[in-house]
């Protein structure tokens, strides 16, 4: 989390309008709405075009979740956004991550224990950090692996969560406070 308070802060419920009421409707899970929704609901214009598209990525595509959620969650480490790292670290143990597996992202595809499918997915989102681009001995392995579909919803999946990390670390939206985040994300 690189700042400790939010530049921009989330909407209380007292301030939504009938406009934000009724595009946060679908966020509130009867947990509450994120932080991250809450601030999106600023501009609800923006937050409306955002969140489908938002929406294709993490629920609509056929892309495998816990796979998805390696992505999400390497490109998450890469940006140092604890926001992020917390949500979809949640969201991978309920697609099927152990622990060992999310702790081991933090390394990337060198880690010896990945199989050749995640190594490669691994590697295509650090390019697309580094480089916004996927080299051609990367995308000739996972071209390998996946359909044509597939291979856009690997770049689509980095992307969007390169522009949410973007978001969350430069608004500094906060963790929930019954959320715990990682401390080597704190600085």
């Amino acid at each position: 989390m690189r700042l400790k308070a939010p530049r921009i802060a989330p909407l209380q419920d007292s301030e939504f309008t009938p406009e934000q009421k009724d595009l946060l409707g679908p966020y509130d899970t009867g947990n509450g709405i994120l932080n991250i929704y809450r601030t999106l609901a600023r501009k609800p214009q923006a937050a409306k075009g955002f969140l489908g598209w938002g929406r294709y990525v993490l629920r609509e595509s056929t892309f495998d979740a816990k796979l998805r959620e390696l992505i999400i969650l390497r490109i998450g480490w890469l940006w140092k956004s604890g926001y992020e790292w917390t949500q979809h670290s949640r969201l991978a143990r309920q697609n099927g991550m152990t622990d060992a597996e999310i702790e081991r992202i933090k390394t990337g595809p060198s880690a010896p224990e990945w199989t050749a499918e995640e190594r490669l997915l691994l590697q295509a989102a650090d390019e697309l950090k580094t480089d916004g681009f996927v080299t051609d001995a990367t995308w000739a392995g996972l071209k390998g692996l996946y359909s044509e579909e597939h291979l856009m919803d690997v770049v689509y999946t980095a992307a969007h969560y390169t522009q949410v990390c973007m978001i969350l670390n430069s608004f500094g939206i906060q963790v929930e406070g019954h959320q715990r985040m990682d401390e080597e994300l704190r600085a």
